[in-house]
C-alpha cells in the first residue's frame, strides 16, 4: 500500500537552484528527517525549475502550499523543528511583497504565480522530471495516444490550424500549416526536429523547460512525426546544457521502456525514434537550415531559401523544425482540442507565451502569459516592478534582432502585430527590463560591437555558445526608441 505523508516538501532542481545548492539542501533535509524519526509522514522530493530563479534553492510545503526561498543547509534543523515538529511558519524564509511591504506564505498568493496560466510550464515545480510515472499521473501521454490511436495525420494537421499555435523560436509561423507543407511534400524518409539551441541574451525558456519536463517534448515530436509521416526525430540541444541533456536521455530512456517510444508505439503500428544532436557553440546553427546542416556533420551555415525545409530539409528530405516551446504546447492542444488552445489569447495570436524576465525588475524568472497581456502587467504585476525606487525605461525584447521598447509604450499588448509595430519583435522569449540609469547609447554599442560585420572578425569565425550567453552576437539592426 503506498504510504500517506502528512507533508510533500518539493525542492526546485533547476539550473539556478542547483547552482545555489538545492541539492545539498535536499540531502540535508532528508538527514536531519531521519535523524528525527519523521522519514515516514514526510517526503522530499526534487522537481525542475520552479520558475522564480533569482529566489533559489526554492521549496514548496505541501498540502499548505507555502512557498519557501533562499534556504540553505544551515538553516535545515531549525526549519525541520519549527515547521515539521512545532507546525509553525517560518516566516524567515518567506516571500517578501515588494508592493504590501508584507510576508505571503501561499504560493498562490504570489502575484508573480498568481497571474500567470501555465500551458508549456503546466508541470513547473510539482513533477520529477526524472520519473515518467509523475508526468504520466499529469495527463501526460495522453495527447499521444489520442493522436496514435483515434486521428489520421489530416486531422491532426487541422487540429494544429485551427489551434492557431505560432512558432514559439522567434518567427511566429503557424505550425498546422508547417506541418501540413511538409505532409504533402514529396520524398522519404521524412525528419521531425527539435530546435534547442538557445543562444539569445536573457533567454533560458528553452533550458528550463528541458530540464523541468522533458517528456512533454518528447510526445510533441511524437505528434508532429505522426502528422507529417516522419518515424525518426532530432533534437539539436546546446551542449552547455548537461542537467537538460541528462533529463532528456533519462526520459527518452524511460519511454522507451514504458513502450512509448521505439516500435509500435501502443499497439498504434507507428514507429519513432529520437535522437539527441548536441550543437558545437555556433550561434548560428539556431537558424533552422544551418541546424540540419550541423546534424549532417556539415559546417553549420545557413542556405539560401526556397527551397524551404519541409520540402528539402535534413539531408535534402522533407522536414520539420520546431522549438520547444512549441511542442511541449502540442500535447495539450491534441487532449484538450484547438478551441481550447485558441481561447487564450488573441485572435491572431493565441495561446500563451513563455518569456525569460530578467534585468532590472525585483521578480526575476520564468513566466507565462496569455498573448495579448499588456507589458505594464508583465512588468509590474507579476516582475514586481523597478527595485530602489528606479523609474522603467525601456524593455528589450527578441534578443540582438529584435528592439527595445521605451516607457512610453508601456500599456502595448505582447503579441506579435503589437509588439512589431513598435519595431521590436517577440522574438523566443528573452524579455531584459532596463531602468534610468541604463544608457541606450551603450545598450546599441553593446550589440553593434558584437556584430561579426562590424566587429571584423575573420571570415567564417563563429561565436561560442559561452560568449554568446552573456554578450550576446546580432544578427540584424538593433531598433532603439527613446
Amino acid at each position: 500500500m503506498e504510504k500517506k505523508y502528512r507533508a510533500h516538501l518539493l525542492i526546485c532542481a533547476g539550473t539556478s537552484c542547483v547552482s545555489n545548492g538545492s541539492l545539498e539542501l535536499r540531502d540535508a533535509l532528508v538527514e536531519e528527517i531521519k535523524k528525527r524519526k519523521l522519514e515516514d509522514e514526510v517526503y522530499v522530493a526534487t522537481t525542475g525549475c520552479n520558475g522564480f530563479c533569482a529566489a533559489g534553492p526554492l521549496m514548496i510545503a505541501y498540502p499548505d502550499e507555502i512557498f519557501y526561498q533562499k534556504l540553505q543547509v544551515e538553516d535545515v534543523p531549525f526549519f525541520v523543528e519549527e515547521y515539521l515538529l512545532k507546525g509553525r511558519v517560518v516566516k524567515s524564509h518567506l516571500f517578501e511583497s515588494p508592493e504590501a511591504d508584507q510576508v505571503i506564505p501561499k504560493i498562490s498568493d504570489i502575484g508573480f504565480f498568481s497571474q500567470q496560466i501555465l500551458v508549456a510550464l503546466k508541470n513547473r515545480g510539482l513533477i520529477d522530471p526524472d520519473k515518467i510515472d509523475e508526468y504520466i499521473a499529469r495527463d501526460g501521454y495522453l495527447g499521444m495516444a489520442k493522436a496514435l490511436l483515434e486521428m489520421t495525420p489530416e486531422q491532426i494537421v487541422e487540429e494544429m490550424k485551427a489551434s492557431g499555435l505560432r512558432g514559439r523560436g522567434g518567427a511566429g509561423f503557424p505550425t498546422g500549416l508547417k506541418w501540413q507543407f511538409c505532409a504533402a511534400a514529396e520524398g522519404s524518409p521524412k525528419y521531425m526536429l527539435c530546435n534547442a539551441d538557445e543562444g539569445d541574451p536573457g533567454a533560458f525558456m528553452d533550458r528550463s523547460i528541458l530540464e523541468s519536463d522533458p517528456h512533454s517534448v518528447l510526445e510533441g515530436l511524437i505528434i508532429g512525426a505522426k502528422a507529417i509521416g516522419a518515424n525518426k526525430g532530432y533534437i539539436y540541444v546546446r551542449a552547455e546544457y548537461p542537467l537538460a541533456i541528462h533529463r532528456l536521455q533519462t526520459a527518452i530512456g524511460q519511454a522507451k521502456d514504458y513502450g512509448l517510444l521505439g516500435e509500435d508505439i501502443l499497439g498504434s503500428g507507428f514507429n519513432m525514434d529520437i535522437e539527441l544532436y548536441f550543437g558545437a557553440g555556433a550561434f548560428v546553427c539556431g537558424e533552422e537550415t544551418a541546424l540540419m546542416r550541423s546534424i549532417e556533420g556539415k559546417r553549420g551555415m545557413p542556405r539560401p531559401r526556397p527551397p524551404f525545409p519541409a520540402h528539402k530539409g535534413l539531408w535534402d528530405k522533407p522536414s520539420v523544425l520546431n522549438n520547444v516551446e512549441s511542442l511541449a504546447n502540442i500535447p495539450q492542444i491534441i487532449y484538450r482540442g484547438a478551441d481550447w488552445f485558441s481561447s487564450l489569447g488573441t485572435e491572431k495570436s493565441t495561446g500563451t507565451k513563455v518569456f525569460a524576465l530578467s534585468g532590472r525588475v525585483k521578480n526575476i524568472g520564468l513566466i507565462e502569459v496569455p498573448m495579448g497581456a499588456p507589458l505594464r502587467s508583465i512588468i509590474y504585476d507579476i516582475g514586481g516592478g523597478i527595485p530602489d525606487g528606479k523609474k522603467f525605461k525601456a524593455v528589450q525584447l527578441g534578443g540582438p534582432s529584435g528592439g527595445c521598447i521605451p516607457a512610453s509604450l508601456i500599456e502595448t499588448p505582447v503579441d506579435y502585430e503589437s509588439i512589431a509595430k513598435t519595431g521590436a519583435i517577440v522574438g523566443s522569449g528573452g524579455m531584459v527590463v532596463m531602468d534610468e540609469t541604463s544608457c541606450m547609447v551603450d545598450i546599441a554599442k553593446f550589440f553593434l560591437g558584437r556584430n561579426p560585420v562590424v566587429s571584423a572578425r575573420p571570415a567564417g569565425r563563429e561565436h561560442s555558445n559561452s560568449s554568446r550567453s552573456s554578450k550576446g552576437l546580432p544578427r540584424g539592426k538593433v531598433s532603439l526608441r527613446t
